[in-house]
């Protein structure tokens, strides 16, 4: 029954519909974002330029198993207050630092379960060195690499800022969200 539950809340979860901002059929997203990544325990696959186009985009990478893991819950409420003034999460578990759990499932209940996570949330990968995934890659060469989990970078729309901010720093009331505050309120960003 519970695993039955956990199957449905995944789906209904994986199924949300993002909403549409202009700019999303034009395919106006930074360049480091036009690629498609695997959805968390799933097929099915995130066309992350479609996902971001004309949009403030907060990246972290993320761990089921860090002493960190508690900031889901405060990336959450970022996503739920901002998300309809042009701000996507995009979350990215990885094991880089030996935090993440090996099986995508058990990633995907702490991430949709434990915390109520919405926003999207790639398949388990690499965020550093040669194996990283094209979006860390490109953040590590403009920004830096990430050197734990839960580091945060807060991309501009047309991908000509990037901020990084590290795992210690809190999604809410803080550095990060009054930098989130200014790059949506600057003109091209969000709607």
């Amino acid at each position: 029954m519970i695993r039955h539950l956990y199957t449905i809340l995944i789906t209904l979860t994986l199924a949300a519909p993002m909403p549409a901002f202009a700019g999303d059929a034009n395919g106006d997203c930074a360049a480091l974002f036009n690629t498609q990544v695997r959805k968390l325990h799933s097929k099915e696959f995130l066309d992350l330029c479609a996902l971001t186009a004309n949009r403030t985009t907060l990246v972290v990478n993320t761990a089921s198993r860090c002493g960190y893991t508690g900031q889901f819950r405060g990336l959450e409420t970022l996503y739920q207050r901002y998300k309809d003034q042009g701000l996507v999460i995009l979350g990215f578990p990885s094991d880089d630092f030996r935090q993440e759990l090996d099986d995508e499932g058990d990633t995907a209940k702490v991430c949709y379960i434990n915390y109520g996570v919405t926003f999207p949330m790639a398949a388990t990968s690499s965020v550093k060195g040669r194996g990283a995934n094209p979006v860390f890659k490109a953040l590590g060469d403009a920004s830096q690499a990430p050197g734990w989990n839960f580091n945060k970078y807060l991309v501009s729309p047309d991908g000509s800022q990037i901020q990084h901010f590290p795992a210690s720093s809190k999604p809410m009331g803080g550095e990060l969200e009054s930098a989130i505050k200014a790059v949506l309120q600057t003109p091209t960003s969000g709607q």
